[in-house]
C-alpha cells in the first residue's frame, strides 16, 4: 500500500504536513473538521504537495524531514514539485 506525504496550506496561511494512505479520504477529514487538531477551523485548505512513498516508515521519515524545514524551504519544495 502506498503512502503520501503532503503540505497543505491553511487558509490563515499556515502550512500543515502529514501522511495518508489515502489522500482523498484525508481531505475530506480536513474539511470536516476531523483532520487533525492543527487543521481543525483553518480551512478551506489548498494542497501544496504531495509525494508517493512505498510504506509508512518510510513516509514518516519523510515528513520528519519536511517538517524540520523552514517554511520558505516547504514552500521551494511545493514549487519545485
Amino acid at each position: 500500500m502506498d503512502w503520501t506525504v503532503y503540505i497543505l496550506q491553511c487558509d490563515d496561511g499556515t502550512l500543515y504536513t502529514g501522511i495518508t494512505n489515502d489522500l482523498q479520504r484525508r481531505m475530506s477529514e480536513h474539511e470536516a473538521g476531523k483532520g487533525a487538531k492543527y487543521t481543525r477551523g483553518r480551512g478551506p485548505f489548498q494542497l501544496l504537495y504531495q509525494e508517493s512513498c512505498p510504506d509508512r516508515a518510510i513516509a514518516s521519515k519523510r515528513e520528519t524531514e519536511i517538517k524540520s524545514l523552514d517554511r520558505q524551504a516547504k514552500l521551494s519544495l511545493a514549487a519545485a514539485n
